[in-house]
């Protein structure tokens, strides 16, 4: 019966399409290979409309009865198709070829949410074959590039970054970079790089890489070339070494001495700025003058001794000598005979006493004289030490001149070189009467973390959150202030435990540059509802990811219910625990009171980066009372609900209705929350102000849905497409920064070129959209153009970089649009037209899953070749195990083109499970084909 089921549906089909008036008859039995499906020999291929040349489409295959084309979902008409019929020698096949023209005015009358794309459909006697998608484009390439490189005046070994950003295009144009109107090979060249988004990257850049940039721009339908850019690679002059100091100008007193360097270590070049600071450096210098010794008067006479002598001494004390002067000249001891002549020495005259006392006499002077000078040097040693301590209780007599006017540092800008033949526009002038003596790089990391205050008038403050603004101009004037710590928490255990907490820091009197939108008029939720009934249907809050699927039958007949659905926007009342964050928005869907004999389908966005090694994940659903209580962990086994965590959102098939959620607690540093980043913009109440507002929220519709209405109430203009952020949970925290601000034309407010935020602030983003605000001056109201680039990133961990291209002017701008519609049409559909998978064909995939079968080849298998692998029990509880996982694919694939992913799975299953022969993919294109012409679309 399923076989003759089969013929009579292909043969309707073949009816349908082939007509009965210049149709051509059914094609005749095939002659051998019986049971075999079509085989695609050759299958229609991508395709571009050029100009207004229409393209064909071919595709052939073996054995078929007849080939259609299939186009955007609808079926082309027959006289629309060429088809050619041919025989295969080797297999004795009949082999049909079928081929289309698809012109320029079909694409361009096609409206749709993807390209325009067209698929053979090939029928034999057992079914159907389905050749893979070509989408067909028309093909250009925009006049204008959408940035032109920029000229840039890089130091030697700098690196240059030439942005470039071709044409819109179809297909995308590929850039090639010129130099001198010669092809830059970045091959040949490791230290040039073109790979990176279109940029040039030069990584250190030489004297030749001087020369006008050019960006090419090319596809298959034109080429374009970018205004040139002029590059400049200049030397600033450096200092040589010091010479050695010059001796002391005077050999005694006070003088001076000095050393020079000179402007050689390089020389300036290509108006490269000239040495900063003195080339001739003085000291002054103190030497002592040497004094020479001098003796003091002589002493008396000793009485006369028994050796008929007497002596006198004297000392070198008047003054002793210092400073290397000369010692006393001259004897310290004197003797003589003190009875001229007549002293008798053991009776005998003194000219006959033995010379034994007379050598006694001369061994005494000796030891006297050396006893002298011993004493004498003692003195002297003692001196010198007296006089050094002196000399260092009052400080070294050295005074360096250049302490008088600030040290050797000096703290300027490089000015702009004039009359440079390579400039693109050397008739600008710049302001010469602007004055800054900070230098850069604002953002710094450094131990000492420095906490400036603004004007107020910037900001609106938050008094729970600090930021830290850190510049090597504040370390060079001396501001030693420190900030208080910040809490980075380095332990090897976090996060296992529970108890740790993310606190928020105290404040102290400092404007701090974050603020909440607290103080902005928003909605506490958002909400729709809907009627259903039997038939059941697809609830949808438009530009949020919120949805609730009610299955057919999950209502009872001749009953109706008005289903609401709400998303809270104000303060959460879920409040973390520990290490727990929130993960999603709260979610209400009710009347609570409802009873449903199906489970429905819930869906919530998340920002999680979905890994079971890094996250422990929980619904949580709120009591009557208030109170939040856990109803499942994601991973854990349960009968009473089922959760299936896909990359940005949760399904949840549930019984009861109620207000639900999504909490995350992290297992290790490396859990990493998705975040959305974008930055707006619009003119302040001064004219020559421009307020640039750089966003980090959590990764889920209905956040990005909030600051965009609370932008629209503040008149601001989104400047670049949102983009990604990986935020990691390693404690380390977020900076933002404003980079390649036109000089002389754009300025920013000192100390705010760089913010950073605590990471407890990030982390628990989501009770507030998180926003840092940047001020931005015009130096003249002619300025209408601004260019600049965006740094969010997280210290240790991800980077994005926002490139701002915009036009001040409103009626210049060009509008960036961020919201999807696909969803905003019909929030509430009821009955079939609400389901993909038409209500006959569930109940013939049911009837034949639902059955046990010894092989596993029943619903078990249905749910693992539709990725649910996990909570089988869950299922086995269900009346119909297959309907609840038909319900699970639905709210799945809500936003999912066709029925191809379960028509491939079905077929999978049938090769090998003989109950399926009756459920085949031809017969699933059928019903599409025959509920898309119902439902006109």
């Amino acid at each position: 019966m399923s076989e003759a089921l089969s013929d009579r549906l292909c043969s309707d089909v073949l009816f349908n399409f082939a007509g009965t008036d210049n149709g051509e008859a059914l094609p005749e039995s095939i002659p051998s290979a019986p049971g075999t499906l079509p085989h695609f020999i050759e299958e229609p291929d991508d395709a571009y409309i050029i100009k207004s040349n229409p393209i064909a489409l071919r595709c052939k295959a073996r054995p078929a009865m007849q080939i259609f084309f299939k186009c955007n979902g609808e079926w082309v008409h027959q006289n629309e198709h060429v088809s050619e019929e041919s025989l295969d020698e080797s297999s004795g096949l009949k082999v049909r070829e079928v081929f289309i023209n698809v012109t320029r005015q079909q694409v361009e009358d096609f409206h749709g949410p993807e390209d325009y794309w067209c698929q053979c459909v090939a029928w034999s006697h057992l079914g159907t074959s389905k050749s893979r998608k070509a989408s067909v484009r028309i093909a250009y390439l925009r006049k204008n590039f959408e940035q032109d490189p920029q000229g840039r005046e890089v130091p030697i070994e700098g690196m240059i970054v030439l942005h470039c950003r071709p044409p819109e295009g179809v297909p995308a144009a590929e850039v090639e970079w010129l130099k001198n109107e010669e092809p830059i090979d970045s091959d040949q060249d490791e230290n040039i790089d073109t790979r990176a988004d279109h940029n040039l990257i030069i990584r250190q850049a030489r004297l030749s890489d001087s020369g006008n940039y050019t960006c090419m721009a090319a596809n298959i339908v034109a080429k374009r070339r970018s205004l040139s850019a002029t590059v400049v690679v200049y030397v600033n002059g450096g200092w040589s070494s010091w010479t050695e100091w010059s001796a002391c100008n005077v050999r005694c007193g006070r003088g001076w001495q000095k050393r020079s360097r000179t402007c050689t270590n390089p020389a300036p070049l290509n108006g490269g700025a000239f040495c900063e600071g003195m080339s001739v450096q003085k000291i002054t210098c103190t030497s002592l003058c040497p004094v020479d010794g001098s003796w003091e008067v002589w002493s008396e006479w000793s009485v006369c001794s028994p050796e008929c002598e007497h002596l006198r001494v004297r000392e070198c004390t008047a003054p002793p000598p210092r400073n290397g002067g000369r010692f006393c000249e001259g004897l310290s001891q004197e003797s003589e005979n003190c009875t001229d002549g007549l002293c008798i020495l053991d009776k005998k005259p003194l000219h006959e006493i033995k010379p034994q006392s007379i050598e006694n006499a001369s061994d005494i002077a000796l030891y006297s004289g050396l006893g002298a000078a011993v004493v004498a040097v003692a003195v002297l040693v003692i001196g010198v030490t007296l006089y050094r301590r002196s000399q260092s209780d009052y400080g070294v007599d050295v005074i360096d001149s250049s302490a008088l006017t600030g040290g050797f540092q000096t703290f300027n800008f490089k000015t702009v070189r004039q009359g440079n033949s390579l400039l693109l526009n050397s008739a600008m002038q710049p302001d010469l009467t602007v004055s800054r003596t900070y230098s850069g790089p604002i953002c710094l990391q450094d131990p000492l973390d420095k906490e400036l205050m603004t004007e107020s008038s910037l900001f609106n403050p938050l008094s729970d959150i600090k930021v830290k603004v850190q510049s090597s101009f504040m370390v060079s004037l001396g501001v030693s202030e420190r900030a208080e710590y910040h809490g980075k928490n380095h332990s090897g255990t976090f996060p296992h435990g529970n108890n740790r907490t993310f606190s928020t820091m105290h404040p102290r009197n400092k404007t701090p540059y974050i603020q909440n939108l607290s103080s902005l008029p928003t909605r506490t939720e958002l909400r729709t509802t809907g009627v259903f009934g039997h038939l059941g249907g697809r609830l949808v809050m438009p530009n949020t990811g919120v949805s609730l699927l009610i299955p057919h039958g999950a209502i009872p007949e001749e009953n109706s219910w008005e289903i609401y659905m709400s998303v809270n926007q104000g303060e959460p009342s879920l409040q973390s625990d520990g290490s727990e964050v929130l993960l999603s928005p709260e979610v209400t869907c009710g009347p609570p009171d409802m009873i449903v004999t199906t489970p429905f389908a819930l869906t919530i966005p998340h920002c999680a980066d979905v890994s079971s090694e890094h996250w422990n994940i929980h619904l949580k659903k709120r009591t009557q009372q208030g109170k939040w209580e856990e109803v499942m962990s994601v991973e854990d086994e349960s009968t009473s609900c089922y959760c299936l965590l896909d990359p940005f959102a949760c399904h949840v098939l549930l019984d009861s209705f109620g207000t639900y959620a999504l909490t995350g607690e992290p297992i290790t540093d490396c859990a990493v929350k998705q975040l959305k980043v974008a930055v707006f913009g619009c003119m302040s109440c001064n004219s020559l102000d421009y307020n640039l507002r750089v966003y980090c929220v959590d990764n889920t519709p209905c956040a990005f849905q909030e600051v965009v209405s609370d932008e629209r109430h503040q008149g601001g203009q989104l400047l670049e497409e949102p983009k990604l952020l990986h935020f990691k949970g390693n404690t380390f925290s977020l900076q933002i920064s404003v980079l390649d601000i036109p000089p002389f034309l754009w300025r920013i407010k000192p100390f705010t070129a760089c913010q950073e935020v605590p990471f407890s602030r990030v982390w628990c983003s989501n009770r507030q959209p998180l926003h840092c605000a940047f001020s931005l001056e015009r130096y003249t109201p002619t300025t209408t153009q601004l260019s600049c680039k965006i740094c969010i990133r997280q210290l240790k961990g991800h980077e994005q970089i926002l490139q701002v291209q915009t036009s001040i002017l409103e009626s210049e701008r060009e509008t960036i649009t961020f919201i999807a519609q696909e969803d905003s049409t019909f929030p509430a559909q009821t009955g079939p037209k609400a389901f993909k998978i038409p209500y006959s064909i569930r109940q013939r995939i049911c009837a034949t899953f639902d059955t046990p079968n010894a092989k596993g080849k029943d619903w078990q298998m249905l749910a693992q070749k539709n990725s649910i692998n996990r909570n089988l029990s869950y299922f086995a509880t269900q009346s119909s195990p297959s309907a609840v996982i038909l319900n699970l694919w639905e709210a799945r694939h809500q936003h999912d083109g066709d029925l191809d992913s379960l028509a491939c799975a079905l077929e999978e299953i049938g090769r090998t499970h003989t109950k399926l022969s009756n459920i085949t993919e031809s017969q699933l294109d059928e019903a599409d084909f025959n509920y898309s012409r119902q439902n006109g679309l």
